[in-house]
């Protein structure tokens, strides 16, 4: 059932950014009392909402059009605090009297856990608190989706980083050599690290296949078959897991950097052995996510140090420890064989595909789910063979992370769809084309392809979304290699290590099929209470809307465009945000780009509602308010056995076009362009909507070219931004977009999801390049510079 929402009351402060605080939340805590006489009197309203479009009209409201509305590109609320420094991110808090909090961690990736002794610790002078597993108050395990995780190691330990201790001190720097102090008698065992090894010893956390048709007995004129390896790519937000939990009369409150507060309540509270009434869980200022912060870091740890000593304890990251403490993408061992008849059209696809899920579930079962059902990317084929796993090791957690699951069969297909049109002597685009689905399509589980006709299909023929973004890049004409190139220009020119006599220039394409929102019948829904009033003389007296969620602002400007929908909706001017917390009903999680989808469904329901009402109401009588949940249509569970199923919500579709200069001879690649044509359905706010498509892009080029967590039997090499590299601004290209407005009907004023679908295409676009340029098969990401000069071709 959804969360109840709780109407904010007139004490609580609106914000544009977190604001900590103690006494407010404390009392509420203590009193269990309704925050305004009006809760105590009548419930919030739960109705239930689907889906609408929506033209975002101005209905009701001050008679005149505000600005900032759906459409526009209005200032964030807190950019001017991030700008300044002034914004409070969660490693900026602090508290009186607070304690700092610190994890010791195995150094191995699988031990037996003799004896752990901490009388040294506690002895040194300022620690306050050294708890480990016997130390758990409730539950011992937790987990998103399978609570398989322990808080603390009690007797097994099952990858290198697993938390064993925690301590708090009165300085961050003792709390790390009290931990140092912990002596744990480790007997050392032979991890297990081959994900394949695993996934054929039945050590997995799920095994999705799907099965249409008989590749078996499918003719092809044309068959490729090979092999494709994808790296383990970390998140790299810049901002480390931090946080703090407050003791206070009758509980604690959690101050987080975190994705979805709700899921992060319902696995703390039975950990802690505390009713979820007890907890009051606020959204600290995140530096960035990408899926690192669906997961558990700190959040436990620092709620049972504050537990023991009776005094807020802050717990901090540094970036060494952040590379230990969150999940990554799951790497890929992929096996693709496709067969095409002489046309270039798809026979048959057969693919076996084994993501490493390290030591615990996180998010496994889902991306395996998703690395499954879109294995084949939007293409048509008649017979399918798919076989998907998600393998139990000893190798780092692995779970979300932009993209999740679609990146790594992404990068597979497309590269399949570049060797067969390389044996059959046609065009990238051309074959892509040709088996683009239309309308009326289905995918290889069965659903149905409900993309809407902007009546721009020729005539007689049902409307393919790839082949109009296809299509698109006819009028984009590929960058031309310039005369008399500075050197800067050319990879490792800054260097002087060449004046152009090794460089070759490349072109490629990559296509990215990705699922919007959560899948396979997860109750997926978010919820908003909105209260209009008059304002007072800082407002001119004019209507101020008030806005409260559990969303997650993770940078991608969700704050920013929940006021848009408000003033679109409402058509006042004056929109204040209050601090996102669980005293609002569940947003869900920020990721999946479901946020603009489902918590902006739920705001505008929300905003509608309250405009209902205002039509028959003078605001000189009383606020006016209103919660609505919000629900996108329903899906199902893909078939165990054959993997049918309508198990998507929607689906978005991206096109990358790279241009790339390679020295052959130094293996060292520039990427000079990145064109890209992405349908988004609508763009609610375009600067925002360019920013998501960067970045996206951003971090499929690290993946193409430079991003890799590194490992050795199990254990991490390159746990620094020194040794993982990231794409700066240098590395960037220019980028040239387009922006295809398709709508959607079923969606929020026709949108669709747009962060993840560019981190998709990008990676085998860039790649494609590099094979074009130097002629080598390049089934790996990233791309090293030893690919590309060990077996060139002479």
């Amino acid at each position: 059932m959804p969360d109840p929402a709780t109407t904010p009351g007139p004490q609580d402060r609106p914000v544009a950014g977190p604001a900590p605080g103690r006494s407010d939340t404390a009392a509420r805590i203590r009193d269990g009392a309704p925050q305004s006489e009006k809760d105590a009197s009548s419930a919030p309203d739960h109705d239930a909402v689907r889906p609408t479009r929506g033209s975002g009209r101005l209905i009701g409201g001050t008679g005149r059009v505000p600005s900032g509305t759906v459409g526009q590109s209005p200032i964030r609320p807190e950019s001017e605090a991030k700008v300044n420094g002034a914004f409070d991110y969660a490693s900026d808090l602090a508290f009186p009297d607070m304690l700092w909090g610190n994890t010791l961690r195995s150094p191995h990736p699988r031990a037996l856990i003799r004896s752990i002794d901490t009388a040294a610790a506690l002895a040194l002078p300022g620690v306050a608190a050294v708890l480990t597993a016997a130390d758990v108050p409730g539950k011992l395990h937790y987990g998103l989706i399978e609570a398989d995780q322990p808080v603390l190691a009690p007797d097994q330990v099952n990858y290198q980083g697993e938390p064993v201790a925690i301590v708090a001190a009165e300085t961050l720097d003792l709390a790390r050599r009290a931990a140092d102090l912990v002596t744990v008698d480790y007997e050392v065992l032979e991890p297990r690290c081959d994900a394949d090894e695993a996934a054929a010893a039945g050590e997995y956390f799920r095994y999705q296949p799907v099965r249409i048709g008989d590749p078996d007995t499918a003719g092809a004129a044309v068959v490729v078959a090979r092999e494709y390896e994808v790296g383990m790519q970390d998140q790299a937000p810049l901002g480390p897991e931090s946080g703090v939990a407050v003791p206070v009369e009758g509980g604690l409150v959690l101050h987080v950097a975190t994705q979805w507060l709700h899921s992060d309540l319902d696995q703390i509270a039975p950990c802690l052995g505390l009713e979820p009434e007890r907890l009051h869980l606020s959204m600290a200022g995140i530096g960035g996510a990408f899926g690192a912060r669906e997961d558990l870091s700190v959040q436990i740890h620092m709620a049972m140090l504050a537990m023991r000593t009776g005094r807020p304890v802050k717990m901090m990251y540094d970036r060494a420890e952040s590379f230990l403490g969150h999940v990554h993408r799951h790497p890929a061992r992929m096996r693709y064989e496709h067969g095409a008849d002489a046309d270039g059209r798809l026979v048959y696809v057969k693919a076996r595909i084994v993501l490493d899920g390290g030591a615990y579930a996180s998010t496994t079962e889902a991306v395996v789910g998703n690395a499954a059902s879109l294995a084949v990317g939007p293409y048509n084929v008649e017979h399918v063979s798919v076989d998907a796993w998600g393998a139990r090791t000893n190798n780092p957690p692995c779970g979300a992370m932009r993209g999740f699951g679609g990146v790594q069969t992404c990068f597979a297909y497309e590269s399949q769809m570049d060797a067969l049109a390389d044996a059959l002597g046609l065009d990238p685009r051309e074959i892509r084309r040709r088996n683009a689905l239309a309308r009326g399509d289905k995918l290889i589980t069965g659903q149905v392809v409900d993309a809407y006709d902007p009546d721009e299909a020729p005539a007689g023929q049902p409307f393919s979304p790839l082949r109009d973004l296809l299509d698109r890049f006819d009028g984009i004409p590929v960058p031309p290699v310039p005369a008399g190139r500075d050197i800067v220009e050319l990879p490792g020119g800054t260097g002087n290590t060449t004046h152009g006599e090794g460089v070759r220039r490349g072109v490629g394409y990559g296509v990215g099929l990705k699922n919007i929102c959560y899948s396979e019948g997860f109750d997926d829904y978010s919820t908003a209470h909105v209260r209009l009033e008059l304002g007072g003389p800082e407002h001119g007296g004019e209507p101020v809307a008030y806005l409260h969620t559990a969303a997650a602002e993770v940078g991608q400007g969700h704050w920013n465009l929940q006021q848009q929908i408000a003033r679109t909706e409402l058509g006042v001017e004056h929109v204040v945000l209050l601090p996102n917390d669980t005293r609002a009903g569940s947003a869900g999680s920020s990721s999946a780009s479901r946020q603009s989808y489902m918590t902006g469904g739920a705001v505008k329901a929300a905003c509608e509602a309250v405009r209902e009402l205002w039509r028959d109401r003078d605001l000189a009588d009383g606020p006016i308010e209103a919660t609505r949940v919000f629900r996108h249509r329903a899906t199902k569970p893909m078939d165990p056995v054959t993997g049918q199923g309508e198990s998507h919500v929607q689906l978005a579709l991206c096109v990358h076009r790279a241009t790339v200069d390679v020295d052959v001879e130094l293996g060292l690649v520039k990427v000079v362009d990145l064109t890209c044509v992405q349908d988004v359905g609508k763009a609610l706010n375009p600067v925002a909507l360019e920013g998501q498509i960067h970045g996206g892009t951003a971090q499929g080029l690290g993946l193409a070219v430079m991003e890799e967590i590194v490992t050795d039997a199990g254990r991490v090499r390159n746990a620094s931004f020194t040794d993982y590299l990231i794409p700066t601004i240098l590395d960037m290209p220019p980028m040239r977009l387009r922006i295809v407005e398709n709508a959607d009907p079923d969606a929020p004023y026709g949108l669709r999801g747009a962060g993840e679908p560019p981190t998709l295409s990008s990676t085998p676009a860039i790649v494609a390049a590099i094979r074009d340029a130097t002629g080598l098969p390049l089934a790996r990401v990233p791309v090293r510079p030893e690919h590309l000069t060990v077996g060139r071709p002479s």
